[in-house]
């Protein structure tokens, strides 16, 4: 997810600080959402073995309901960031999340 070790001297206020037998020893940095959605999409590609654009439909819509389930669309610009690393449209990518969202329901019904 791209968190960062450092020493605890080293950790500001909204770093998480770490310790083992009432004594801190180690402090982590989390990354930014935003940071965290490039890491997931990057994960992805390498996945795939292939940048995400040059993925089928199938395996996009596969992409977005696995970006969907690990919050990437909470993220400000979620949608628009996914969607240039499909090489989508924005609307597509709603398209996606709307098809997926409608077979879950039809699911529970």
């Amino acid at each position: 997810m791209g968190g960062e070790m450092m020493v605890p001297e080293q950790a500001r206020g909204d770093d998480v600080v770490l310790a083992w037998e009432g004594r801190d020893v180690v402090a982590v940095r989390l990354p930014q959402l935003s940071d965290s959605l490039d890491h997931i999409l990057a994960a992805l590609e390498r996945r795939h073995g292939m940048p995400l654009a040059e993925l089928d439909r199938k395996e996009k819509q596969s992409v977005v309901r696995v970006l969907e389930a690990r919050g990437a669309f909470s993220v400000r610009h979620g949608v628009e960031t996914v969607a240039s690393a499909l090489g989508v449209s924005r609307f597509t990518v709603y398209n996606y999340l709307n098809r997926e969202n409608a077979a879950n329901a039809a699911k529970s019904d």
